[in-house]
């Protein structure tokens, strides 16, 4: 089995990769968001956001049961990085590169692998963004595209010093950071022929809120929030920050909307008896739902979801 070559400029490439403190540290929702995206785009049991160490491979974000870290000289995303496109194998089996390694003849094994390499701010390649099956497939120029489109947000993310996606004050994606990963989704919706909802919410009374109990309750008010949605949602959903009280979140198809509202009233309800002051939390709500016989954008679907928000709004001040 021969190992990948060093990078041309491998001591440049992990110093960049070192310098950006990513290895060895947790999962972050901001990768995570991507590769269930992935995994659901190309239906595959696994999807990677990978980086390439001086001697070994580290997972940054993994969707299906595999290790966080294997030697370099058996990882895929090794030769990767070598590559200016995405590397395709259609079946590892039959690849002379890769017939013989232990990922291929052992668990899992690997037969497809697609992965596209993921740059740090300077241009080096760190890693991959990739996807694995258990069958040998093919991929379209369309999959390429989404492969290439899905690794551009994770290196987004890595340069977000000049490109934020990410709430500061909750964790959630801010609206920069959901827009792309939203449309991706719709797409998968309507490929697969499924109705997914958006829904859109704003806090009542928030105004009051900072303007009684000061600031810093009312960022307290909105982490709750944010918390209490991460909770009653599924990961593979959408939950984003939009800006000031406003939250949306995007169900994919399959999601129970109704059921999912309900069980987010109760966890309301149940936060504001346990608290023995003000002040409560009560949300509007706008949703729409997308039709995949006749797709829209987010931001239209943002757009009527913010109108019948505020419709619900002013039902409860009438």
């Amino acid at each position: 089995m021969p190992a990948a070559p060093s990078h041309p400029e491998e001591a440049r490439r992990l110093a960049e990769l070192r310098s950006l403190n990513l290895l060895d540290t947790p999962a972050e929702e901001r990768f995570d968001h991507v590769t269930r995206l992935a995994q659901r785009l190309f239906n595959v049991p696994y999807a990677l956001v990978t980086l390439i160490d001086e001697d070994r491979q580290w997972v940054k974000s993994v969707q299906g049961d595999l290790v966080r870290e294997t030697s370099r000289d058996v990882a895929f995303c090794a030769h990767t990085i070598l590559e200016a496109e995405a590397l395709v194998v259609p079946d590892a089996s039959r690849d002379a590169r890769f017939s013989d390694n232990p990922l291929v003849t052992g668990d899992p094994s690997i037969r497809f692998y697609a992965g596209q390499p993921i740059h740090g701010p300077s241009g080096m390649p760190l890693g991959a963004l990739c996807v694995i099956d258990r069958r040998p497939r093919e991929v379209t120029a369309d999959d390429l595209a989404n492969l290439r489109d899905l690794a551009a947000v994770v290196e987004k993310e890595i340069a977000a010093a000049h490109l934020a996606t990410v709430d500061a004050l909750t964790g959630l994606s801010n609206r920069g950071g959901s827009d792309f990963l939203a449309e991706k989704a719709l797409d998968v919706a309507t490929r697969e022929g499924e109705v997914a909802s958006l829904l859109f919410f704003d806090l009542d009374g928030f105004k009051a809120v900072n303007d009684t109990f000061g600031h810093s309750t009312g960022d307290e008010v909105l982490v709750t929030v944010a918390r209490l949605l991460e909770g009653v949602f599924r990961d593979s959903d959408i939950v984003a920050r939009l800006g000031g009280d406003e939250f949306v979140v995007l169900l994919g198809g399959g999601s129970d909307a109704d059921r999912a509202l309900a069980r987010l009233t109760q966890a309301l309800e149940e936060y504001n008896a346990e608290r023995d002051r003000a002040p409560r939390i009560s949300l509007s709500v706008g949703r729409v739902d997308h039709d995949p016989a006749h797709p829209e954008t987010v931001a239209h679907l943002l757009d009527s979801a913010d109108a019948l928000m505020y419709e619900a709004k002013r039902s409860k001040d009438a």
